[in-house]
């Protein structure tokens, strides 16, 4: 089960995430002295480009959570450093199996790894690797932070590297539909040729592309590319990832207005640069594809709403809640809809009128005003189908009983009467029963 992370602020949709664990026996006031160090390293500069990267560190993070990857890509592991000790040559086999099992842990998104070594010395220490450093101890570690930013550049060549392959993917319509763990087995048997799936493909898509151009430090593309991913899922009603999308484009757009950082975290971002105006450009071109995904997004900047004001901020954020809340209305609605018609064949045509009025209240209380009035109405022609029988006779029922209550006998036989001589063929065999006492 995933673990929301309530100390997440607008900034951090544009980090990629590293998670740094200790792997073996590691005294503990060590590792965290390690990991400070690591976690200083938290903006690099990328070689030969105007970009910058923010990595987000953490040292515990549940392998749950890195299933929500395609959803938000800033909640997808993508970076393992482990630090362990090795005190001599005949432990280091063991010591990189393990490094391995926790590679698998969030093997299937991460993009690189390292593996700080502590206390072994020798021939082994002595090879020259890329993804293990080796230290004679924890105080003689003087490059660690230039290790680190060595690191940092190699995640930015594979990020970048799948930015392009996803915004100029040349597979025509066959677009890949993107999910949330819940969501798979609710896509099973779905008909993939549809107009609408398409758009929802393509809408999610244009969701995740402006994701990884938000992480890749290309802030103007990711704009345009959330614009028009709420554009295409609002025309599907994709709530979830519609809610999303707008969350993307409010953090984008918060990063845009405030590049020194919020959320008590001013200072701790450098403020970036200001870019050549094509800065943001240096991608493949191409046109607009069969599929609707392209990198070349520079004729569609002059025509989207970039970045927002902090008033429509707000606004979008509070759209994102409610679609969120959507989601969970859709829910109930797919649970309603599959229980209108059990037993339906079995019901009395008062339980049917019963049912569909209740139908119509559950749809009301979920928002769905068109469906209660769809369900009100079935009822009313229920009701109409028996010449308003059932209304009649509930309402003779009343009078009878509030008659009875009263201690006026013969008002309530009046009343019994009348039900008897107008209403005797809607009247059940057990209805005539109870009534022949009176």
């Amino acid at each position: 089960m995933s673990v929301p992370d309530y100390m997440q602020c607008a900034e951090d949709h544009q980090t990629v995430l590293v998670v740094v664990q200790p792997v073996g026996v590691v005294p503990e006031d060590q590792f965290f002295r390690i990991y400070k160090r690591i976690a200083s390293v938290s903006q690099v500069s990328v070689r030969d480009s105007q970009r910058q990267l923010y990595i987000r560190y953490r040292h515990h993070y549940l392998p749950e959570n890195n299933e929500w990857g395609d959803f938000q890509t800033h909640r997808k592991v993508v970076g393992l450093i482990a630090v362990t000790t090795c005190a001599s040559a005949k432990d280091w086999p063991q010591t990189s199996e393990r490094f391995h099992g926790q590679k698998e842990v969030y093997g299937t998104t991460l993009y690189d790894s390292r593996l700080l070594v502590f206390g072994l010395q020798g021939e082994i220490a002595e090879q020259q690797r890329t993804d293990v450093a080796f230290y004679a101890g924890f105080e003689q570690c003087p490059d660690v932070e230039k290790r680190v930013e060595d690191f940092v550049e190699s995640i930015f060549i594979v990020l970048e590297s799948k930015r392009l392959d996803r915004a100029t993917d040349k597979s025509g319509d066959r677009i890949p539909l993107l999910c949330v763990p819940f969501e798979k087995k609710d896509f099973v048997g779905l008909d993939t040729d549809s107009r609408h799936y398409k758009k929802r493909c393509q809408g999610r898509m244009r969701k995740h592309v402006g994701d990884l151009c938000l992480q890749a430090g290309m802030l103007q593309d990711a704009l345009v590319h959330y614009h028009m991913a709420v554009e295409l899922l609002r025309g599907v009603n994709d709530f979830l990832w519609l809610g999303a999308a707008l969350e993307g484009l409010c953090s984008a757009s918060v990063i845009s207005h405030y590049p020194g950082g919020t959320a008590g975290k001013t200072g701790a971002r450098k403020p970036k640069e200001s870019q050549p105006a094509d800065a943001g450009k240096r991608h493949r071109p191409g046109a607009l594809s069969a599929n609707g995904i392209s990198a070349d997004t520079s004729t569609e900047i002059g025509r989207a709403k970039n970045c927002l004001s902090p008033e429509d901020i707000i606004d979008k954020y509070k759209d994102a809640i409610s679609y969120y809340g959507k989601k969970r209305a859709m829910e109930a609605s797919e649970f309603l809809q599959n229980a209108v018609y059990i037993n339906l064949g079995q019901l009395s045509e008062e339980e049917k009128i019963q049912r569909y009025s209740i139908l119509s209240e559950l749809y009301d209380l979920i928002g769905f005003q068109r469906k209660s009035a769809f369900f009100k109405r079935v009822a009313a022609m229920q009701c109409t189908h028996r010449g308003w029988a059932a209304v009649q006779m509930r309402l003779l029922h009343e009078l009878v009983y509030a008659s009875r209550r009263m201690g006026n006998p013969a008002l309530s036989v009046r009343h019994l009467s009348f039900l008897l001589q107008t209403m005797l063929d809607f009247v059940s065999d057990q209805a005539r029963q109870s009534a022949a006492p009176l």
